[in-house]
């Protein structure tokens, strides 16, 4: 009975014919507008946003932080200790006016040559010295004072009153949210989708979120090494919380005429990407650059050429130089919408 079997199946290979044609279906390669989109990620920032620090250390003697509020440019929001500031600085003040009533004097002298010059020089030279140690005084003061530097929306209070402080030390943040911008990177391939002034959509991670328009102003000069993208900041017309985690759409600035062929047609290899086509009644396979992608269609860039029948179903059978027979061909257009 073995024997037999491999009889039948000896016979049923002898009557494989290797040089049969392939049946296929191909589709003609053609140009198509294609409104190329790409999608990536950024984050809500707030056009002006710092955390508020005292310039010196000190106890705080004076707190006040509206939390969650708007305060306007220059509100004091705290004060720390000057107390021995503000006892050097009416000395300094009672030197200053003494140098200058003695400088006064000596100029009266000098002027009636009661005095040689030299002598008027040392008085003037010490209301100099006064004037620069009271404006070195009140400098330290104004380092005591902690002020909004803009008008915004001041976070929760990181302090309390009477409590001693550094200069690192966060007394609370600061934010400019009347304007807010978007901060996202785009991988280098797509800088041809980058423009001063080009209009993108922003959209949130909410589901109720709608899509919000934006408007590119800021494009970083140079590609981050280690990531091989370029940084891009627009201005978002609209509300959002900064920090913000946000989807942007990017679309191509200039829409050219390009060949899409569906995804499954594309034949992986090691090192290069491939396509099986019809020229002369036999397949042919060649190497291909990819681009744009989509769902179901991806953009050929380079090896494809207008009118190519690429072959689209029945390429199971095929290998390089198989006669081909063509069953339909269909229009590429239509198989990659």
């Amino acid at each position: 009975m073995a024997a037999v079997g491999c009889k039948e199946k000896s016979k049923s290979f002898d009557k494989f014919n290797a040089n049969a044609p392939v049946f296929v279906d191909v589709a003609l390669a053609a140009t198509q507008i294609v409104d190329k989109s790409v999608e990536v990620t950024g984050s809500v920032l707030a056009s002006e946003s710092i955390e508020l620090r005292p310039e010196t250390n000190g106890r705080i003697t004076y707190l006040q932080i509206p939390e969650g509020r708007l305060v306007q440019a220059g509100t004091v929001l705290a004060k720390l200790n000057d107390a021995d500031l503000q006892a050097q600085l009416e000395k300094i003040k009672v030197q200053l006016e003494l140098a200058t009533i003695n400088e006064q004097r000596n100029l009266q002298l000098l002027k009636a040559k009661g005095i040689n010059q030299s002598d008027y020089d040392i008085s003037l030279q010490q209301v100099k010295s006064s004037k620069a140690d009271l404006a070195y005084t009140q400098s330290l003061i104004d380092k005591t004072i902690v002020k909004a530097p803009f008008t915004g929306q001041i976070g929760l209070r990181q302090v309390s009153l009477g409590a001693f402080i550094s200069s690192t030390t966060t007394i609370a943040s600061l934010q400019k949210t009347d304007k807010l911008n978007i901060d996202f990177t785009v991988p280098e391939m797509y800088e041809s989708y980058l423009k001063i002034g080009k209009s993108i959509q922003v959209e949130g991670i909410d589901e109720s979120a709608k899509k919000m328009n934006a408007s590119i102003f800021a494009i970083e000069p140079q590609i981050i090494a280690t990531t091989r993208n370029i940084k891009v900041r627009a201005q978002l017309q609209g509300k959002m919380l900064p920090g913000a985690y946000v989807k942007v759409y990017l679309s191509e600035s200039n829409k050219k005429p390009t060949i899409m062929v569906p995804t499954n047609v594309i034949i992986p290899e090691s090192k290069s990407k491939q396509i099986a086509i019809v020229k002369n009644g036999m397949a042919q396979f060649v190497d291909v650059e990819t681009g744009y992608r989509t769902v179901g269609a991806v953009e050929i860039t380079k090896g494809l050429n207008v009118g190519d029948s690429v072959i689209v179903a029945g390429m199971l059978f095929v290998r390089q130089g198989s006669k081909i027979k063509v069953g339909k061909t269909l229009p590429i257009i239509d198989i990659t919408k």
